[in-house]
């Protein structure tokens, strides 16, 4: 049994998501959070509808997954319409009580002192989900932290719904024992203007402190399994295929170096359909452009496909990258930016907002476009994949920076503080 280094207590933390599987960003900061409550002498567990966790330590609640049957038809059932009808107002009690009984049974057999909510109680994917996370936390005297990725606010396909009053109920629910946590100032700003809710604001972070190791002997053939040639300029968007990423402009920015190249698409489509994707298909065709999908051969895990080929992680692929190109037109905050910085590559970065207020300001050394690709910026990334004088200052420039700002003890720092008062602990974990 682990004991918290402050109180001397023993302390079990529950985490609660749709799923903690894969590399979506929910995922990925999960796991550096849950080594900070683990570093604290905290003992953590997964209750999710998806878990690659630990078994003895994971709680599996399918309708918890948000692509769950009963789940995506409520969710079909209530966005872009105005009105639910009874049947789904009652399918979504049912489920939000089956998913209720399960919250209960989680806390009781770890015998649970805290939870961390991971973004289900800000975007609706899974609407019983939030509405039972919110009534437990009504019900008991349990403290919470929740931890918001993205707002329900900034998806355009939220917003025309016919469950407005879950959303104010529960997404997120404004409750006295619950800590608010948002990844950019620009989300504390608006989730205070719209619920009177105040936060506090913890950045996504990496391990600046630790460089990442060497290539080994199972990654070095990364080029040729992608179909990248050795004389190719090797670019890669490591982002799934949806709308606010802006692909469009890797695919021109790409065209426009007019050299021989490989754009390098790492992620699938995942929860907002296909139709993306075939318009970046097409419009590759239409520029020109060797666009390479290769979302089958990555995963978090290495590993084998049925057919035999290997499985590369997402850290096995960017040390073969000339250039990453992040061209997104709304992020929550920006993992793709800070992984593109850990591995010392340059970057082609659209001024998002929250890269805007939050990130530039740092003083990150990238090549910018704003909405569009100018010829300013192709000179620029000709200029830097061309002297690698430039791009080592650069590139190191930006780790640097990137060290200073979101590192490790960043994250031990605002999170530890959270972390004491939320558990009752009569120390603060000022310094980590």
């Amino acid at each position: 049994m682990a004991y918290c280094r402050y109180c001397d207590q023993s302390h079990n933390v529950g985490f609660v998501s749709t799923r903690f599987m894969g590399t979506d960003g929910v995922s990925l900061e999960t796991v550096k959070w849950a080594e900070v409550f683990e570093s604290r002498g905290f003992s953590c567990y997964y209750f999710a509808g998806l878990l690659d966790r630990p078994a003895e330590r994971s709680y599996l609640c399918e309708a918890a997954d948000f692509r769950n049957p009963v789940i995506t038809e409520i969710y079909k059932g209530v966005y872009g319409v105005h009105e639910r009808g009874r049947f789904l107002t009652e399918k979504i009690q049912s489920v939000k009580n089956r998913i209720k009984d399960a919250l209960y049974e989680f806390i009781n057999r770890f015998e649970l002192d805290l939870l961390v909510i991971e973004n289900a109680l800000a975007i609706p994917l899974n609407i019983p989900l939030g509405l039972a996370v919110t009534e437990v936390l009504c019900e008991i005297d349990m403290p919470a932290i929740a931890h918001h990725h993205d707002f329900f606010w900034e998806r355009q396909r939220f917003l025309t719904n016919a469950v407005s009053d879950y959303l104010k109920m529960a997404f997120p629910p404004h409750l006295p024992r619950i800590d608010h946590v948002v990844i950019s100032s620009a989300a504390g700003d608006q989730l205070s203007l719209r619920t009177g809710i105040s936060s506090r604001m913890i950045p996504n972070v990496m391990n600046f402190a630790a460089p990442p190791p060497p290539l080994d002997g199972y990654a070095a053939d990364v080029r040729e399994a992608l179909g990248v040639g050795e004389d190719e300029l090797f670019v890669l968007q490591p982002t799934r295929i949806v709308k606010r990423k802006g692909i469009e402009h890797a695919i021109e920015l790409v065209h426009r170096l007019n050299q021989p190249a490989k754009l390098v698409i790492s992620h699938a489509s995942g929860d907002e359909g296909y139709q993306y994707e075939q318009r970046i298909r097409e419009y590759s065709a239409l520029m020109g452009v060797d666009t390479i999908f290769v979302s089958d051969i990555i995963d978090d895990h290495r590993g084998t496909t049925p057919d035999g080929r290997k499985i590369y992680t997402l850290h096995d692929i960017y040390p073969h990258a000339d250039l990453v190109t992040y061209p997104s037109n709304y992020e929550g905050f920006g993992n793709a930016f800070l992984e593109a910085i850990y591995f010392k590559k340059p970057i082609v970065v659209n001024t998002y907002s929250i890269y805007t207020v939050d990130i530039q300001p740092k003083g990150f050394s990238v090549i910018e476009i704003d909405g569009f690709v100018t010829e300013q910026a192709v000179r620029d990334t000709r200029k830097v994949l061309n002297d690698a004088n430039l791009k080592k200052r650069l590139v190191d420039h930006n780790y640097e920076v990137a060290r200073t700002y979101y590192s490790y003890d960043v994250l031990y720092k605002e999170l530890g503080n959270l972390i004491a008062k939320a558990a009752g602990c009569s120390r603060a974990a000022v310094n980590g």
